[in-house]
């Protein structure tokens, strides 16, 4: 499967954005990763990985989102961006993620791209921007992969997004992005609505007869204003997500990216092992994107390095989850995550004011942590570079304590089981909620 899917990225991709991939995000990212490791050691935290929503606005009303799509606009200038930018770069940072609402509404998306061809950059993106024009700058600049999300074919798509034709128009950015021979992907958020149709072999093949070169499965979050819950996965659908990501790897020539287990299958979360921070669209610097509460700010004139390293509020955020549980806190734990932003006199970095009520109305779920059913990677590739690039980095171990096993029936539907943080011994244990 491997040389077939180097063989066909070659074949597909310019040159130099193929070189620049290697170089800006492959060599240099690997360097990113053993100097945020050797910081880990002198208890520095700096993420090698940094994400930025540089705006709110986006053309797409989906279900789940928790960005203020709806408020009048707000975003990073250019100038905070470079800065941001600049200060990870002189800690050894060369990759960075752009978030949105939609990042190409973002009237300076290009010209970030263009101050920076040193580093390489992820744009998330619904695609529906990406013209023939900003494709062929996409090719000119050579720094960036597009991450196309694609929620469903043409009827689920629209039932996702709140749109009209939402799936064909995708498509067409998708399109003229392959035919630029830029280096592109395609994200899925699986729910209730789409995995049937996308979680499959034949949607991959799809995929790779259109020319996309990786897919990014991420499971759906039930957050926001508008968290709809039934669209999120029960437990045995978690793993059934698992165990097809480790099996297609081996199977179909197209990379698969995720973000929430290592090279044994257990089970991470990045902004615990302290590998990804966010910054908003207001600045605020946030534990992960769906945590929206914040207590420094991306302007601060120490530089995002200091800020974020000296930060005792992502500090907490890193440990305390870590002791939790070794899955998603917000769903696991609202209650805790609401403590913590009590406990610092966090703001709310939301226009519209009622994340902490959000977070309030939360019910416990169960998230990628599932004890017991771990799938270690199958593919030599995949276990090699995350045994040495993509693991926990000790974060679990160095919280203290080993992590309780779950209980439960992983099919049982109610209210799953939790981890209790016990404050003598912080350690976790389950009871029924």
């Amino acid at each position: 499967m491997f040389p077939q899917l180097a063989a066909r990225i070659v074949r597909t991709t310019a040159p130099r954005l193929l070189w620049k991939f290697v170089w800006n995000f492959g060599i240099k990212g690997l360097i990113s990763v053993e100097k945020f490791k050797r910081r880990i050691k002198r208890g520095e935290y700096f993420p090698p990985f940094l994400y930025l929503s540089i705006l709110n606005s986006c053309n797409l009303r989906c279900q789940g989102c928790w960005v203020d799509v709806e408020a009048p606009r707000s975003q990073l200038d250019l100038g905070t961006v470079n800065r941001v930018i600049e200060d990870a770069k002189a800690h050894g940072n060369s990759f960075f993620g752009l978030l949105g609402g939609e990042p190409f509404m973002h009237p300076e998306l290009l010209d970030i791209l263009e101050a920076h061809p040193d580093c390489y950059f992820q744009i998330f993106t619904n695609g529906q921007f990406i013209t023939e024009k900003v494709a062929r700058a996409l090719r000119q600049l050579g720094n960036a992969t597009p991450l196309v999300s694609i929620e469903g074919r043409e009827v689920v798509s629209d039932e996702r997004r709140g749109r009209k034709d939402v799936y064909n128009k995708t498509l067409r950015g998708l399109r003229h992005c392959l035919d630029a021979k830029v280096l592109t992907g395609v994200a899925t958020s699986v729910c209730q609505t789409n995995i049937r149709e996308l979680l499959t072999e034949k949607w991959l093949r799809e995929l790779v007869a259109f020319g996309a070169h990786y897919v990014w499965y991420h499971t759906y979050r039930p957050v926001g204003p508008k968290m709809n819950p039934e669209l999120a996965l029960r437990p045995e659908q978690l793993v059934e997500v698992r165990k097809f990501v480790v099996a297609m790897r081996s199977v179909v020539p197209i990379g698969i990216v995720d973000a929430y287990y290592d090279h044994s299958g257990n089970s991470l979360c990045p902004m615990s092992t302290g590998a990804s921070h966010h910054i908003g669209p207001t600045g605020g610097i946030e534990p992960c994107p769906i945590i929206q509460f914040a207590v420094e700010d991306a302007t601060d004139p120490r530089g995002i390095y200091e800020t974020i390293r000296d930060s005792s509020f992502l500090r907490d955020f890193r440990e305390l989850s870590a002791k939790a549980t070794r899955g998603c806190v917000v769903l696991e734990r609202p209650d805790l995550v609401g403590d913590l932003v009590r406990k610092h006199g966090a703001r709310d970095t939301t226009l519209r004011g009622t994340a902490m009520a959000e977070l309030n109305a939360m019910t416990p779920r169960f998230s990628q942590w599932l004890p017991g059913e771990e799938i270690p990677e199958s593919h030599w590739m995949y276990r090699w570079s995350k045994r040495f690039w993509f693991n926990d980095f000790d974060a679990y171990q160095n919280a203290g304590h080993d992590l309780a096993r779950k209980s439960g029936e992983l099919g049982h539907q109610a209210a799953p089981r939790v981890p209790e943080l016990e404050a003598e011994s912080h350690a976790a244990s389950t009871r029924p909620r």
